[in-house]
């Protein structure tokens, strides 16, 4: 009997130390986890690194063992040898050489003939040419003919072997071939603020030009554009025209405001205000990256940390209740149940989620009637919808005031600002200004009662029209709106953080709470006995 009483005192103080246990447990599992990751999985690698390095020690140092002792015998060998391959090296270069005099002779008796006939449109020809430097170069260049293209490469002091165009060559390095690159915000910038800067200096556009392109040859990517912009300024074609024929690498807005400063004569100080634009573009970009980035880590690691206990923590309790048949119901039950679920599916779980995502993102790209419904839904939400209105109001006002400060069409200004935005409902307010432009409306008219233009915006273009200072009043609105984007989203990194934690802590607070409520119930059954 004295026995019975025991085991029972025993057990009875057993359960009222496991809620201890269990919180104990719950701190002692997430340590290994974070343990496994900062340290184990380091060690690991590590280990496994010494013993590669070790392994290749050794197997080195059996390999010079080995050589040493054939190096006496190879001596001569090699001296020998060395003189073959001079030898070898002189016939394969002679060889070269006269390969390449071929090709030349068959170039220039070519040029005599077809080669001097002109196309109606621009060509791309490919070129095999040693440069100044003595380096034989192969590259492809826009023209209108083989002489074209030879005379300009001559006078870039290349010493040219061959030159040849066919469809395969236009498909693979056209305009719109896969090749085609798109010139970044950063590149840009620094582009437009040296090339200013070397015109303002008295520099003739077409050799400053050519200084950036020897500035920017470790852009190999923008070499072709470059080449194709001076050969195009040589034979006298517009900056406009030269740039445009690049296809995507330069933006339609540069291009036009470019026309539009060669008809004035005001090339200077125009490309000076664009790299100005695209500085504060590209300061809003980062801005919009840093609001997302943030609480996007933040939901990603509170996803790790909740997915982590689901698999690895609560599993460790299921095998506590099983083996002291407590009773398990409520949030307790469906905690358990989700985490079989878990551990049974997350395989299939990311793979859906990986599916979900790249056909959501396929069809914002590709399907308008899609991209434009989410835009809607986005501009709608409390916080996000005012980002997005005030960053589009300051790209497009900010946009539109340097259009119209370079005596640009409002037609054409519309157009290009249609194509500038990705965001569908600015793009049908561009349209339908335009539409209303050619029927004799105000541009003030389409943006009337229109949720996506604020009261302010809309006041503040009608005072512009009214006064004639629209591209100043245009100006004045990026400049607000821009402050007011740059607030918005300083407020937004400083709420985010308590609430998302706030979150996690909620979340992991209700696990352990289900996790232990079952402990308290085991604990009233045994006291009663």
């Amino acid at each position: 009997m004295a026995l019975e009483n025991s085991i029972v005192e025993k057990k009875h103080k057993n359960i009222l130390l496991l809620p201890f246990y269990i919180v104990l447990n719950i701190i002692l599992f997430t340590f290994k986890g974070i343990k496994f990751l900062c340290l184990d999985l380091f060690l690991l690698f590590f280990n496994r690194a010494s013993g590669s390095v070790d392994k290749a020690y050794q197997t080195t140092r059996h390999m010079l063992e080995e050589s040493k002792k054939e190096s006496d015998a190879l001596i001569v060998q090699n001296k020998n040898s060395k003189w073959q391959e001079k030898y070898n090296n002189f016939w394969f270069i002679r060889r070269q050489n006269a390969k390449l005099e071929e090709m030349r002779k068959v170039l220039l008796i070519d040029l005599q003939n077809e080669g001097s006939v002109r196309s109606q449109v621009p060509r791309v020809y490919q070129y095999k040419a040693r440069n100044k430097n003595g380096k034989l170069e192969t590259g492809t260049i826009n023209g209108y003919s083989k002489l074209d293209v030879n005379t300009f490469l001559l006078q870039e002091n290349y010493i040219v072997y061959d030159i040849k165009t066919s469809k395969t060559i236009d498909f693979l390095y056209g305009d719109n071939s896969v090749f085609s690159v798109k010139m970044s915000n950063k590149d840009l910038l620094f582009w437009l603020t040296q090339l200013s800067t070397y015109i303002k200096s008295g520099i003739p556009l077409t050799d400053a030009v050519k200084i950036l392109n020897s500035q920017m040859q470790k852009k190999k990517k923008y070499r072709k554009a470059f080449q194709s912009i001076v050969y195009e300024l040589t034979m006298g074609q517009p900056f406009s025209k030269a740039l445009e024929k690049q296809g995507v690498m330069f933006p339609a807005l540069l291009i036009n405001m470019i026309r539009a400063a060669e008809a004035t004569g005001e090339l200077e100080e125009t490309l000076t205000d664009m790299s100005i634009y695209y500085e504060e573009l590209e300061k809003t970009r980062k801005q919009m990256i840093s609001a997302i980035t943030y609480p996007t880590v933040i939901m990603v690691f509170a996803i790790a940390v909740i997915t982590f206990i689901m698999l690895f923590v609560i599993p460790q309790f299921v095998k506590i209740y099983r083996d002291t048949d407590a009773q398990i119901t409520g949030l307790t039950l469906f905690i358990i149940n989700f985490s079989d679920f878990l551990k049974n599916n997350i395989l299939s779980i990311i793979l859906l989620f990986l599916l979900i995502f790249s056909v959501l993102y396929f069809c914002y790209k590709r399907v308008k009637v899609f991209r434009k419904k989410m835009q809607e839904f986005l501009m709608h939400l409390p916080l996000i919808g005012n980002i997005m209105v005030y960053n589009e109001l300051t790209i497009f006002t900010k946009t539109f005031s340097s259009l119209l400060a370079n005596n640009v069409f409002i037609t054409d200004s519309m157009t290009i600002l249609s194509r500038i935005t990705n965001n569908e409902i600015y793009k049908e307010i561009m349209n339908e200004t335009v539409e209303n432009i050619v029927k004799g409306d105000k541009i003030s008219t389409s943006f009337k009662n229109h949720w996506a233009i604020p009261d302010v915006a809309y006041y503040m273009i009608v005072t512009g029209e009214s006064t004639g200072q629209l591209a100043d009043m245009m100006k004045k609105v990026s400049d607000y709106y821009a402050e007011m984007h740059r607030s918005l989203v300083s407020n937004l990194k400083a709420f985010v953080e308590p609430i998302l934690i706030a979150f996690l802590a909620l979340i992991v607070g209700i696990i352990i709470l289900a996790v232990i409520v079952p402990m308290f119930g085991l604990m009233g059954s045994l006291e009663s006995m």
